[in-house]
């Protein structure tokens, strides 16, 4: 048995209707009357409708997409402070957090949130920092440096 050797069984699949091409079937070939599809190259476009009113133009249109926000990878300070690789004193950026798994992504800008105790005294850089997150890296005795 070789997958090439698989077929239908007898009389499961029926070839289709080959229309407009002479013989007994007259007058229209089987293709009704006028119109698009009595003509040979039509072909419907995916999203057609028949004529009816398209669903993109029928639903209502809200909201819009603000081409300049700014999209940031999150990390909270209980985070970092659960992150066993960090030592005292240590310098965290984006690329450290990277490689430690905490961030999926090196290139997006990097936000830091203040969910969570921080007891380390990290130097954090990072894109931006909430108000909360500042105040609790510098409680433990860190710094913060804005890129």
């Amino acid at each position: 048995m070789n997958l090439s050797d698989l077929k239908y069984a007898q009389g499961s699949r029926k070839d289709r209707k080959r229309v407009g091409r002479g013989g007994s079937r007259g007058k229209q070939s089987g293709r009704g009357s006028n119109g698009a599809r009595s003509r040979s190259g039509f072909n419907y476009r995916a999203w057609f409708e028949g004529g009816q009113m398209p669903i993109q133009r029928r639903l209502p249109k809200r909201g819009f997409t603000n081409i300049n926000r700014v999209e940031y990878q999150i990390v909270n300070v209980g985070d970092l402070d659960k992150l066993n690789k960090l030592k005292e004193e240590t310098e965290v950026n984006a690329a450290l957090l990277y490689e430690l798994g905490a961030i999926g992504k090196k290139t997006l800008p990097l936000k830091v949130l203040g969910d969570g105790e921080l007891k380390k005294k990290l130097s954090v850089s990072a894109n931006a920092f909430s108000k909360s997150a500042q105040e609790k890296i510098e409680a433990a005795g860190g710094r913060i440096t804005k890129i």
